[in-house]
């Protein structure tokens, strides 16, 4: 059975609220979003630091908890019982939507199992910020974020994404944005980019063009801020299924995506998906 919210019925129950806050610009904060800080019990923040200033700016006095990625167990845990006794709770992260490339997604589920109410409220977001301006499709696209640091892993999870017809939406640091955009050049081949920077801020940029332009750009463009990668999707995935593991075995394929760091499982899927073939041919022929 469903598991219905009615989100405001009139109740003396607890509440999650997730609320965004500005990714740069203080301007973009809601109306809303600023009565609701002020209104409930407690604010639940990534960076209580970073929350303060935004407090300050709006002059909102609710206790501020912290909440991050090294203390969410027993933080969420006081957290949830706050919201069983009744108690308004707000999660906020340090820039844009909480619950995104972010802890609080760990709460929101805990919440949930425990059929607490949880209320989103829209506001702003870098990566569907990046998307709509890039310029590139915006009918189908897929968030991954981060990818991971290790380059085999990287590799691997490019390789899945390889045949996504979806434009790609992925989140980059200064300290890895050349080695990353090298590694979606190298999966990806000629495909477009948008490569955008402080956003909403006073310096903004965007940068689009091809991967292999990206690319010059790593020498010569201005590397500070958080960047937003958005890129095309694959436009000729008939062309490339034709190509080159055609004279690979079943065996030798799954082992080509084994050795770039993919596991057994994961590569059995991509081959089954590449090749149109059910994935326990797939399976009965690697493991026979």
């Amino acid at each position: 059975m469903m598991n219905q919210q009615i989100s405001f019925s009139e109740s003396n129950e607890g509440i999650l609220y997730l609320i965004p806050t500005p990714i740069g610009n203080l301007e973009d904060m809601t109306f809303r979003a600023v009565r609701l800080l002020k209104e409930v019990d407690i604010v639940a923040a990534e960076d209580t630091r970073q929350t303060r200033k935004l407090f300050n700016h709006f002059e909102i006095e609710t206790p501020l908890v912290s909440y991050h990625e090294h203390n969410k167990r027993k933080a969420g845990e006081g957290l949830i019982h706050d919201i069983k006794q009744g108690k308004q709770v707000a999660l906020v992260s340090d820039a844009g939507m909480p619950a995104i490339s972010d802890p609080g997604q760990d709460l929101v589920q805990e919440a949930l199992k425990e059929k607490l109410k949880v209320v989103a409220l829209p506001g702003a977001n870098a990566a569907l910020t990046s998307l709509i301006a890039s310029g590139l499709s915006t009918e189908q696209f897929q968030f991954v974020g981060f990818l991971p640091r290790q380059t085999k892993q990287r590799q691997a999870v490019l390789e899945q994404l390889k045949g996504n017809e979806a434009t790609l939406l992925f989140y980059e640091s200064p300290h890895r944005i050349k080695e990353t955009i090298e590694a979606l050049h190298k999966v990806f081949g000629p495909r477009h980019i948008s490569i955008s920077r402080e956003l909403t801020k006073k310096f903004e940029e965007y940068n689009r063009g091809t991967l292999e332009e990206a690319l010059q750009w790593c020498e010569t463009g201005t590397i500070k801020g958080e960047f937003c990668l958005v890129v095309e999707g694959n436009l000729n995935q008939e062309e490339e299924e034709d190509q080159w593991w055609i004279p690979l075995t079943l065996t030798q394929h799954v082992n080509h995506y084994v050795e770039i760091g993919m596991t057994s499982k994961e590569a059995i899927k991509q081959v089954a998906r590449e090749r149109n073939i059910q994935k326990r041919l797939v399976y009965a022929e690697y493991h026979s």
